[in-house]
C-alpha cells in the first residue's frame, strides 16, 4: 500500500462512526460505552427484534433474543431456586449487548475471533453498572448463566431450529429437566411487541423486588 493511501485509510478510520442512535435519543459509543447513555426500553425494544439463530427458526415470527433471554432466566430460577433477584437480573441481562450488535452466530464468533468479545464485554459491564451490578459477575453466577444458556440452546436446537437431539447434545451438552409448562411458555415464538413487553415486564419486578 503506498503512503498516500495507507494516509487516506488512516484519515477514514479517524472519522468513522463508532456510536449508535437509539429510538430514545441516547448515543451509545461502542469503543467507550457509558452506562449513562444505557436506557432499559431500548434494550427491550432491540432485543425484541434481533432473531436467535440467524432467523432460522420455525413459526410464524422470529425467535427474539429477547424471548431467549427469559428462557434462560427461568432454566436458571429452575436450576437455583433461591437465586436472588439481582442473579435473576444479571441472567436476564446476560445477552443484552445484543440490541446495539445483534447476535452473532457461534460459527462466526469463532471465524473473527477476540475482537467481537472486547467490544461485546465493554456493553455489558456498562450495562451491569447502569442497573446495580458488579461490571464483572462472580465466576458461579457467570458457570450459571453459561449452564442455562446452553440449555436453552439446546431446546431451540431440538425444537426451533431443526436439529436432532443427538446433534444438539454434541453442541450444548446434556439438557436440563425442562417442564411442559416452559416449553409452553418460552418455547413457541412470540410477536416482537409481545417480546418487548415481557422482557419489559420481567425487568420491572426484578428491579423493583
Amino acid at each position: 500500500m503506498s503512503k498516500r493511501a495507507a494516509k487516506s485509510k488512516a484519515a477514514r478510520t479517524a472519522t468513522a462512526r463508532a456510536w449508535q442512535r437509539m429510538l430514545s435519543g441516547r448515543r451509545l459509543d461502542l469503543l467507550d460505552p457509558s452506562p449513562l447513555d444505557v436506557e432499559m426500553e431500548d434494550i427491550a425494544h432491540g432485543l425484541a427484534r434481533v432473531a436467535r439463530w440467524n432467523g432460522q427458526t420455525k413459526g410464524a415470527h422470529i425467535y427474539s433474543v429477547a424471548q431467549h433471554a427469559l428462557l434462560v432466566e427461568a432454566i436458571a430460577r429452575q436450576k437455583v431456586p433461591r437465586l436472588d433477584d439481582k442473579g435473576r437480573l444479571a441472567v436476564l441481562l446476560h445477552d443484552a449487548p445484543e440490541y446495539v450488535i445483534g447476535d452473532m452466530i457461534s460459527p462466526f464468533k469463532a471465524v473473527i475471533g477476540d475482537s467481537y468479545k472486547a467490544v461485546e464485554l465493554r456493553l455489558l459491564a456498562a450495562i451491569h453498572v447502569r442497573f446495580g451490578l458488579p461490571a464483572t459477575l462472580s465466576p458461579s453466577l457467570q458457570k450459571l448463566i453459561k449452564d442455562a444458556d446452553r440449555g436453552a440452546a439446546f431446546f431451540e436446537a431440538t425444537r426451533l431450529a431443526g436439529f436432532d437431539p443427538a446433534e444438539a447434545r454434541r453442541f450444548f451438552g446434556k439438557p436440563p429437566k425442562f417442564s411442559s409448562t416452559l416449553e409452553r411458555d418460552y418455547l413457541v415464538p412470540w410477536p416482537a411487541e409481545t417480546a418487548q413487553a415481557r422482557y419489559l415486564d420481567r425487568f420491572t419486578k426484578l428491579m423493583k423486588a
